[in-house]
């Protein structure tokens, strides 16, 4: 165990500013141009891919008693990620459609590494963000999530993804043998309407209706209004193409990340819609190294679902019969996705393993692969 005073160093916090090189990296491309533009999507996915192949897995956990004031570089490190993309993003925009010395291939490349960065990293600290309390935070999440055109995420996440995971419920659950391409087209149409639904119903328990104005979805569509208007403002049509651009790639990271994370893992059903809780066998876990620094600690996502009030340098990583381990860090899986049949060449046989280690007594698992059991009460 790491002790709280070793925890709370600077030095302890600086490996997750690693993420911070897809800044540079994707300025380098616009400046550049050429295969330059290559640079900041290789260095998510596979530099760092080559990085854990030589520094191994990080098997150490942090003290649990280390206080929030002993976590202050680590909650900078996400505070300070928001203004820096802002930045990053609306420059890139105004100086890619000025640019002379960028053709069509490279101007999309430029879009596609940026939205590579705000996928990789801008959504991954928005989801640190939004899982914390204070409004200050919570506000800076919304405003990472509306750089992407994302922002029903935060509810979608909050009120379906954490209370119903492993459900028929939860849409970001990625059922046995389902194909990231049949998955992806589900889950944007799903994860929309559950969130909007599980608000509505939040309100409709305290007596208002869904316009009421403590509604979040009015805040989620002034914001991603006003990132459109800004998009606009700064670089015209093209510039609001280019900021589409960089949100789809973006949006797609993040769900091909949802559905690592939870590919074929089902909560037992009790019966009567009803199921067991939440635990750390029912998300997929990784510790290589220094894929948990670029996405700081996310693939510690056993105990992120176990204890999701935990803040990402608190996370704990758990051995195989606890919680199932993945065999690459999340970009190398995330390649495997794209690609169904290698994928199920991969996994299958680790979610077979996974059903006969947990649950022997149950004999057919069609019900839960079809997603046909009682949706959770």
């Amino acid at each position: 165990m790491i002790p709280a005073a070793q925890v709370a160093r600077l030095t302890a916090a600086l490996p997750f500013t690693l993420s911070f090189v897809l800044i540079p990296l994707v300025w380098l491309g616009a400046v550049l141009g050429g295969w330059w533009v290559v640079l900041a999507p290789l260095c998510a996915w596979y530099l760092f891919s080559a990085i854990d192949l030589a520094v191994g897995l990080n098997g150490e956990n942090a003290d649990l008693e280390t206080t929030e004031a002993q976590l202050f570089w680590y909650r900078a490190l996400t505070q300070v990620w928001v203004p820096l993309q802002a930045a990053t993003l609306f420059g890139l925009i105004w100086y890619v459609t000025r640019a002379d010395h960028l053709g069509g291939w490279e101007t999309f490349g430029v879009f596609f590494g940026t939205g590579v960065m705000t996928g990789t990293v801008g959504i991954v600290y928005a989801h640190e963000l939004v899982h914390q309390r204070n409004r200050r935070e919570r506000l800076l999440g919304d405003l990472l999530l509306a750089m992407v055109l994302y922002s029903h995420f935060r509810s979608e996440h909050l009120l379906v993804h954490h209370r119903y995971v492993g459900t028929p419920r939860d849409p970001v659950t990625a059922r046995y043998n389902e194909g990231f391409h049949r998955y992806y087209p589900r889950v944007l149409r799903q994860s929309l309407l559950s969130s909007f639904r599980a608000e509505r119903d939040l309100l409709a328990r305290r007596g208002l209706p869904w316009w009421h104005r403590r509604n979040p979805f009015w805040l989620y569509w002034g914001l991603q209004a006003g990132m459109l208007a800004l998009a606009l403002l700064v670089g015209g049509w093209g510039g609001l193409g280019l900021f589409l651009i960089q949100a789809g790639v973006a949006i797609w990271q993040l769900e091909v990340v949802n559905y690592v994370e939870h590919y074929g893992l089902t909560r037992k059903h009790l019966g009567g819609g009803r199921y067991e809780h939440v635990l750390p066998r029912h998300s997929w876990n990784a510790a290589h190294k220094a894929t948990n620094w670029l996405m700081i600690n996310l693939q510690r996502h056993s105990d992120h679902h176990y204890k999701p009030d935990r803040r990402f340098p608190l996370l704990q990583t758990y051995p195989e019969d606890e919680a199932p381990q993945l065999p690459y860090g999340y970009p190398v899986m995330a390649v495997a996705a794209m690609v169904p049949p290698l994928w199920r060449r991969v996994m299958n046989p680790k979610v077979r393993a996974w059903r006969k280690r947990h649950y022997p007594e149950i004999e057919d698992w069609r019900p839960y692969t079809r997603a046909e059991l009682p949706r959770p009460r």
